[in-house]
């Protein structure tokens, strides 16, 4: 028997969140280093699942197969396609730089009046442990569900991820905040909530539909179910694949997010700290995305047909809606999220115009806004923590007393908004291109959030690191050893992919191709005009 390496993958995570969680509360310091290295190791054996997976093979490989509920035909079945290997890959390249990140955001903090260590009274000591346990855990239920080929079995992950995120929001909340810290809390807990309260919904709505995808396939596999519907012995109703597709869509829309189900994630990112805020939309709304590819358009193939023209048209209101309300933030955290919901609706606008170009960079462009996202969120939370403050106008003029800083913020601005040569460009480009190939009039309206994403960029970082040095920042410290290990990778990817996005798209595109036959679809050719 061949070694389950991607139970593995999954596994060193879980068992490494067990034993942070188990950690003596007087040895933070090694609760912190052990999740470190578990999250390192988790990236080795990303690494070699990426390296095993051949482009040109199968299209499920590495796969596991063993019987978990019988009676209704659930199974503990697992692959992974060039999709899953590239998601996969990013959530195991971000978690070290969360965990690094937020090495000290669940550190005791002093009330007012405690100022000596000893006095533990006086001292409101946060559960170091839990916090970097249920980052790990988060981990292995995400790297997990994008392992997943049975339907019931993601169902489970895509729910359960909910519970560390509704503790790493509510619990460990951003202490940069104006007010009272009864106001702090109840403004965490009411993120933590909604953000809770948004995804059961969702989730409810899709065990609907799981429950009726079974009744009409009698089991929980995508690839038998999909190879039933391949060769005729598995046929649904016109309305009832419809429907079924409604179920899974709306919840992976809420995941996403994708507007009007989108109020969620500012409140969400606002109220968390930096690295769980790139948790949650570097890593966990990439679940998202990735389902409905891989269960949208492989198993609804007509009924997402049926629904590309309203879901384009959503796309297109989140693309427009998020990169306007970006640019009328004043919070640098919620800037960053409404700067999501806009790239998340370029994605989600990639995977529906059923091309191979659009899905391609829609694929790209959740590994590459994962790892932009990151690089300016975490700047930014470095920057919101010397100075206490996520208001823009408390800035100005960093850049003469802290240049690297400065310079970090610029590059992950400048990827935010997808200039030439940063990995974005290449994805977003190839999903407008797509797009425009199928729907010429979505993509060019799309092409206005890149206008508007230069608009909030260039604006959020003029008002934050040029003009006069406000008297608040004049002693801000420059970046520190620790942050330029987690920002330097970061930027160094971001180059990387911008000029050689290769190793990428092999892996991805076969993956593509096989989506694309699943809906039937073929790119549409160029009308060339006869030479006269």
């Amino acid at each position: 028997m061949s070694f389950p390496l991607l139970t593995a993958a999954a596994a060193l995570p879980a068992l490494g969140a067990i034993a942070t969680a188990a950690v003596p509360a007087g040895r933070r310091t090694a609760a912190k280093w052990l999740a470190l290295l578990v999250s390192l190791g988790t990236l080795v054996l990303a690494a070699v699942i990426a390296v095993r997976f051949e482009p040109g093979g199968e299209r499920y490989q590495l796969t596991e197969s063993h019987s978990w509920i019988a009676d209704f035909g659930v199974r503990y079945e697992l692959g992974v396609d060039g999709i899953a290997v590239a998601l996969i890959a990013l959530t195991a390249v971000l978690i070290p730089f969360i965990i690094l990140a937020g090495w000290h955001d669940a550190d005791p903090s002093p009330l007012p009046g405690g100022d000596t260590p000893a006095e533990t009274k006086n001292y409101r000591w946060r559960p170091t442990q839990g916090f970097f346990a249920l980052i790990l855990s988060v981990e292995a239920m995400v790297i997990l569900s994008f392992e997943a080929t049975d339907v019931f079995l993601f169902y489970i992950l895509f729910e359960a991820m909910l519970i560390p995120m509704y503790f790493l929001i509510g619990g460990f909340g951003d202490r940069a905040h104006t007010g009272s810290d009864e106001h702090a809390a109840a403004q965490r807990s009411y993120a933590a909530v909604k953000f809770l309260l948004y995804n059961l919904a969702g989730g409810l709505i899709m065990l609907a539909a799981v429950i009726g995808l079974y009744v009409v396939a009698g089991n929980f596999s995508l690839t038998e179910i999909a190879a039933a519907r391949a060769d005729g012995t598995l046929e649904m109703a016109t309305d009832t694949e419809r429907l079924l597709f409604l179920g899974f869509f709306f919840a992976f829309a809420v995941k996403a997010p994708l507007w009007p189900l989108h109020t969620w994630l500012p409140n969400a990112m606002g109220e968390s700290t930096a690295p769980v805020a790139v948790l949650i939309t570097a890593v966990v709304d990439k679940v998202g995305t990735f389902a409905m590819l891989r269960f949208c358009l492989g198993l609804f193939p007509e009924a997402s047909e049926w629904a590309t023209p309203v879901i384009l048209a959503l796309a297109l209101v989140s693309i427009i809606y998020g990169a306007l309300l970006a640019v009328g933030q004043r919070d640098i955290k919620r800037l960053v999220a409404y700067a999501s919901i806009s790239h998340f609706g370029f994605i989600v606008m990639g995977i529906f115009a059923m091309t191979t170009q659009g899905q391609s960079g829609s694929t790209l462009y959740m590994v590459n806004h994962g790892i932009s996202t990151a690089a300016l969120m975490l700047v930014a939370g470095f920057l919101i923590s010397r100075r206490g403050s996520r208001l823009i106008a408390d800035y100005g003029g960093v850049q003469k007393v802290a240049p690297v800083l400065a310079g970090t913020f610029l590059i992950g601005g400048l990827a935010t908004l997808s200039l030439p040569g940063l990995a974005p460009f290449v994805s977003e480009f190839l999903v407008l291109v797509g797009t425009f190939a199928r729907y010429p009039v979505v993509g060019v309206i799309a092409t206005l959030g890149i206008v508007l994403a230069a608009l909030y960029t260039l604006v959020l970082y003029q008002r934050t690191m040029t003009g006069p040095v406000k008297e608040e920042v004049r002693t801000l410290p420059d970046l520190r050893l620790r942050e330029l290990v987690v920002v330097t990778p970061l930027i160094a990817l971001l180059i990387f992919l911008g000029v050689y996005p290769k190793p990428l798209t092999d892996i991805v595109n076969p993956a593509v191709e096989h989506t694309m036959s699943d809906v039937q679809q073929k790119d549409p050719r160029p009308e060339v005009e006869a030479a006269k």
